[in-house]
């Protein structure tokens, strides 16, 4: 029997140094614990694909809570049936130890095991939904309140024919013109043929 654990968080930014002190406390190997830094809305994750394929029957996961696990009712259903009924391996969430697959192996502490796990797999997945509602809702209110979403136009530094005219001149090197106009090159060629064209079409 081999221990593991596994860690998520949902962004690089979040610290895991909780739920790997946890691990820590439990004696978990370090190259046993597999880390992902990525959301809980799917299973398509790679450190927790490459530990499911490291599990072997009797051998034990930990996890810190459930909704490290997953936040998708169906999915996280459906992976704890996987692990423990398909490859026949041991589940113990550490901040819930009624999930503890090895304390409950007669048909009476299954059914309560798998009754709270429903429970709790329901109340991950409502409290993400819950999240998505209330920043979609924030986004609107804002947007309500004239609020700009997304990168701002850069407004070109003083005349944009006057800094052509400078560049055209040899006046001002190209690289201080995109410094002074706060262009990329290519916006600036784009810009450039625009005004040729607007010219053209006069």
């Amino acid at each position: 029997m081999k221990i593991y654990g596994y860690v998520r968080v949902s962004t690089q930014e979040q610290n895991e140094d909780r739920q790997m002190s946890a691990m820590n406390g439990l004696n978990v190997p370090q190259k046993q614990i597999f880390l992902d830094k990525i959301s809980g809305k799917d299973f398509n994750r790679p450190a927790y694909q490459k530990l499911v394929n490291k599990l072997e029957t009797e051998d034990l996961l930990y996890i810190k809570s459930i909704d490290r696990l997953g936040r998708n009712y169906e999915e996280i259903q459906n992976q704890w049936r996987i692990l423990t009924k398909e490859k026949g391996v041991d589940i113990a969430v550490i901040d819930m130890p009624i999930l503890d697959t090895r304390q409950y192996k007669d048909l009476m502490g299954t059914f309560i095991a798998d009754l709270v796990l429903q429970i709790l797999s329901f109340v991950a997945q409502n409290e993400r939904e819950t999240i998505r509602k209330r920043q979609m809702e924030g986004i609107i209110a804002a947007k309500a309140r004239g609020v700009k979403f997304g990168r701002p136009l850069k407004k070109p530094y003083g005349n944009f024919s006057e800094c052509v005219k400078l560049w055209k001149t040899g006046k001002m090197s190209f690289e201080k013109i995109l410094k002074r106009t706060g262009l990329k090159p290519s916006t600036f060629y784009r810009r450039l043929r625009e005004q040729r064209e607007k010219k053209k079409g006069a």
